[in-house]
């Protein structure tokens, strides 16, 4: 399969936010905010594989600022790495008053899918190829998160962890 770049997968998308988007306090209701990034996730790793795709995880999302009503929210999806079948997507949401012309970060979350055929089953995807420094660092900090998701969910030893390892300095675990 043809390698391809982190920026043929890129996708933005504006949403303005309309009172039956919020909570009693007028702020965008957080599961309506997920549900806008695992579309948009969706999408990017879509173009990347050009197959149907599946959500498999969504890593922590903390929401550290609140989205107004009347504020839109702008949000960013990239392929940060493919793996055989499964993506990493990463996420980044911004809020900005159309008023004030302030914009800021309200969070940032990394998505895995998986590409599969019409019966459902997980089908090889194209490698990623990063261009720029922010692609490739994004692209290696993608397989440190995937061996501690894979750690997390018992699917790996940490022995078998080599970026996650080398990511915290540690040496690999010796046979007892």
């Amino acid at each position: 399969m043809t390698p391809k770049p982190p920026s043929d997968s890129r996708v933005s998308s504006v949403e303005l936010v309309l009172p039956n988007d919020t909570n009693t306090l007028g702020n965008l209701m957080g599961g309506r905010l997920l549900h806008l990034m695992d579309i948009i996730a969706a999408i990017a790793a879509q173009r990347h594989s050009g197959r149907t795709v599946v959500t498999a995880s969504v890593d922590s999302v903390d929401f550290k600022s609140a989205i107004r009503l009347g504020e839109v929210v702008a949000l960013t999806a990239v392929v940060n790495r493919a793996f055989t079948t499964s993506m990493e997507v990463g996420i980044e949401v911004f809020a900005e008053n159309n008023r004030t012309g302030e914009r800021r970060h309200c969070n940032s979350a990394y998505y895995t899918f998986v590409a599969v055929d019409t019966d459902g089953r997980p089908i090889p995807v194209s490698p990623t190829a990063p261009e720029t420094e922010d692609e490739r660092a994004r692209y290696e900090s993608a397989a440190q998160r995937r061996e501690l998701r894979l750690l997390l969910a018992g699917r790996l030893a940490l022995a078998d962890a080599p970026h996650l390892l080398d990511y915290l300095g540690a040496p690999p675990p010796s046979d007892p």
